[in-house]
């Protein structure tokens, strides 16, 4: 299994010279195994790697799983610049799995930030074969992947995702926050994790200033991390107003807390 980021910011994509050690670009994950990639959000970061989509010879991305957390702007704001969704080559499932996911209209949100309004060319002009793919449980399994998932706190809801292959595990947990103490839903999705990325945008001294926010901090994706005995942790959605000297102090902190963590840097990849 291949991990690699190519969106780790979170709120909106920044671009100011002090930004670039960790990226500017909002969420967006990348996962292979043998036969099957899933794509994890469109934020910015999917633009670029639609480019290596398009030039890459590799048959295994004619079909392409692209899956959502959620559908806050920052997560969704990419799609309409990813090029294999206008190769007419290209099958493109847009899913969404968990609790109460029915209810959404895929196409209705994502074609939204396409109207006339808003961008020059309609998602019905895309090229590539869409399909959407709703599946209202929490597990699905494909000939080489399962996949979970669990709700989580967020406005609007959002879902956390654990994806299994080949005896590998990497759970994708952002735009959560914790209340009343840790959610036990994420403790068990993530128990013995190969590989745990975790919202971590805030310190705990601005999380007391931004409860009710959405997000994290980094202790409590620690606490998670060590209470679910997962063996690496990956903290992500950077905060847009922390820079990278910020960001490096905030890394060593949290060295000092947990063994094997760091913070999530764009184009950074891990093989399992």
């Amino acid at each position: 299994m291949k991990i690699k980021f190519y969106g780790t910011r979170g709120s909106i994509p920044v671009c100011e010279k002090d930004f670039q050690k960790y990226g500017g670009n909002t969420t967006c994950l990348y996962v292979r195994m043998n036969n099957r990639i899933i794509i994890i959000d469109a934020g910015t970061g999917i633009r670029s790697l639609g480019k290596e989509l398009i030039d890459s010879e590799d048959s295994i991305y004619n079909e392409i799983y692209l899956a959502f957390s959620h559908f806050h702007w920052d997560h969704i704001q990419g799609f309409p610049f990813f090029l294999p969704a206008y190769d007419i080559s290209r099958k493109l499932i847009i899913s969404a799995l968990g609790k109460n996911v029915e209810s959404l209209d895929l196409k209705t949100i994502l074609g939204g930030q396409m109207k006339q309004e808003y961008f020059p060319i309609p998602m019905e002009q895309m090229g590539a074969k869409i399909e959407f793919l709703k599946v209202e449980s929490q597990e699905y399994s494909g000939p080489d992947f399962h996949v979970k998932t669990t709700e989580h706190n967020h406005p609007g809801k959002a879902h956390s995702y654990r994806i299994e292959s080949e005896g590998k595990s990497v759970v994708f947990c952002t735009d959560i926050e914790h209340t009343n103490g840790i959610d036990g839903r994420i403790i068990e999705i993530a128990r013995d994790a190969d590989i745990l990325i975790h919202d971590a945008q805030y310190t705990p001294a601005e999380l007391e200033d931004k409860r009710n926010w959405g997000h994290s901090s980094y202790s409590q994706a620690i606490e998670v991390a060590k209470r679910a005995n997962v063996k690496k942790l990956i903290l992500t959605h950077h905060d847009p107003d922390h820079n990278d000297q910020f960001l490096d102090e905030m890394e060593q902190e949290c060295k000092d807390l947990f063994e094997d963590v760091c913070l999530a840097r764009e184009l950074m990849e891990f093989e399992l």
